[in-house]
């Protein structure tokens, strides 16, 4: 009897552990880790580049943790919306809530509480200019482009792209407390570079979003419009790339890195509008994240060079 109580209770716990487990993976699902992970990546970029010298650690562990905690916040309310979009996109239908494995009450709270604990953490040891940046960034993704841009028009993702285009902004305020011309170059880039990263993707989902009702710019203008915008704003992403160094914000390494990144992406570009493929069209999507990691990377180590 004490034998099988025992083992009663090993196997409650292990099946608690178990749930536990499932329900903190399905926790951080909501959050969007691998979206997350590049805004917060850009974020540090933007703060390493606003000083010539070494951001404080507090500020750069604090920033950093209230941004992400932010997005995430964001990334979940976006989750909650969308569910029912979620459940009928077979891209999206593992998420927690079209799998039933998180409740709509449960995503509220969670999102309320590492977004309300974000902006503590920036307005406490950060500065205010981050946080009400990082508030009007959490409000144009979660609200402005999620609940009213992306079911109404087909180009959600050019305005929209505004609050995607702001974790370098964000960045630098944090180190500086003020957005100059440089942050803003940053921002153009990644406002510049959203279009062509997203209808890529676009392209070779469109039969997901016409089923999920979603006005895509493929499903609305077709895929021929689509492809020649996919090219028109990679060139337009091309001549932004090079601004950092027009304005003697990089050097020479930079505008190199930028050079051979835009024109591997141009690339791509033509090859969609010309002979295009679902094939094509999602390797291109992939070396969008390469390139703007890339492109990020490339002027941190031509700031460090420099000095």
């Amino acid at each position: 009897m004490i034998k099988f109580s025992a083992l009663s209770a090993e196997l409650i716990s292990e099946s608690s552990t178990k749930t536990l487990g499932s329900r903190a993976r399905a926790f951080l699902a909501l959050t969007k880790p691998r979206v997350v992970s590049l805004i917060v990546f850009t974020a540090v970029i933007g703060m390493l580049l606003a000083t010539p010298g070494m951001v404080p650690l507090r500020i750069l562990f604090a920033a950093t943790l209230g941004i992400a905690l932010v997005a995430g916040a964001a990334a979940a309310v976006n989750c909650l919306v969308e569910q029912k979009i979620d459940a009928r996109m077979r891209r999206t239908s593992w998420r927690p809530l079209p799998r039933g494995e998180l409740t709509p009450m449960q995503t509220v709270v969670f999102a309320g509480a590492i977004g309300g604990f974000g902006l503590w953490v920036l307005t406490h040891y950060v500065n205010a200019l981050t946080m009400w940046l990082t508030l009007a960034t959490f409000v144009g993704y979660a609200i402005v482009y999620t609940l009213i841009l992306k079911p109404l028009t087909p180009q959600n993702i050019v305005i929209g792209g505004a609050s995607g285009a702001m974790p370098p902004v964000l960045g630098w305020a944090a180190v500086t407390g003020e957005v100059t011309t440089e942050a803003l170059l940053l921002f153009l880039i990644i406002f510049a570079w959203t279009p062509p990263h997203f209808w890529s993707l676009a392209l070779y989902r469109t039969e997901d979003y016409a089923k999920a009702g979603v006005p895509m710019l493929p499903v609305t203008h077709g895929q021929g419009y689509t492809r020649l915008q996919v090219l028109l704003y990679t060139l337009i992403l091309f001549g932004v790339s090079l601004l950092p160094y027009a304005v003697r914000m990089s050097g020479w390494p930079y505008l190199a890195a930028a050079v051979v990144l835009g024109l591997v992406y141009i690339g791509y570009a033509v090859r969609i509008y010309a002979v295009y493929s679902d094939r094509l069209a999602r390797s291109c999507f992939r070396y969008s994240i390469v390139y703007l990691a890339a492109l990020f990377a490339a002027l941190l180590v031509d700031h460090y060079l420099a000095f």
